[in-house]
């Protein structure tokens, strides 16, 4: 089973709407992720717009992806977040209580949109979904650390450091960079919520 099959979509925030990807979005997405700004960061660099739509349409990959649209009479795809569930640790004989109690996060935004916080809101919207609907109790992102842009937005929206790995992760220039790992849980979600406006329209 699916286990963001368990959200209603869409996800809609003041600005934005966040579904499920299609194969439809492959060009919309390719647009800014063969954009060497992009590029430096994410987790695979297509050479060609092929090879992008052949990854991209993988079912594995369109079960994680969501996109994020920008309202309007016409709206349109300005970013991803990529939601996966994953099975927290533990020992074996409580393995079963762990699974599915846990997510990653990670995104990426059309530079030609950047300064006006749609990626906070739209990563804050799918964080409070994870807590919501689908119960997890940790919610994870991890990146390089010279990528300050992405820690930056991970303590805006309240995630602490919890790891600082030296050289840790290859890049593909072919040199060894730091990681970092950021975390929230839940309580610590539903605490800074009580403190701030609404994230999510209903």
């Amino acid at each position: 089973m699916d286990p963001l099959d368990a959200l209603a979509w869409p996800l809609r925030t003041p600005r934005l709407t966040i579904r499920r990807v299609t194969p439809a979005d492959a060009d919309a997405t390719w647009a800014y992720r063969r954009l060497p700004e992009v590029g430096e960061w994410i987790g695979w660099f297509a050479a060609t717009p092929q090879e992008y739509r052949a990854e991209f349409t993988a079912p594995g990959r369109l079960a994680t992806v969501l996109a994020v649209e920008l309202g309007g009479t016409e709206p349109r795809v300005i970013g991803d977040v990529i939601c996966r569930v994953e099975d927290a640790e533990a020992q074996r004989e409580v393995a079963a209580d762990a699974a599915g109690r846990q997510a990653e996060v990670g995104w990426s935004l059309d530079p030609a949109h950047g300064g006006h916080g749609y990626a906070t809101e739209a990563v804050a919207a799918v964080i409070d979904a994870c807590f919501s609907a689908l119960g997890v109790r940790r919610v994870r992102a991890v990146c390089f650390a010279d990528n300050e842009p992405s820690w930056r937005l991970m303590e805006r929206l309240g995630m602490r450091r919890e790891a600082h790995t030296r050289a840790s992760a290859l890049h593909r220039r072919g040199v060894w960079l730091d990681s970092f790992e950021y975390a929230v849980l839940a309580d610590e979600w539903r605490v800074e919520a009580s403190e701030r406006p609404p994230r999510m329209l209903v």
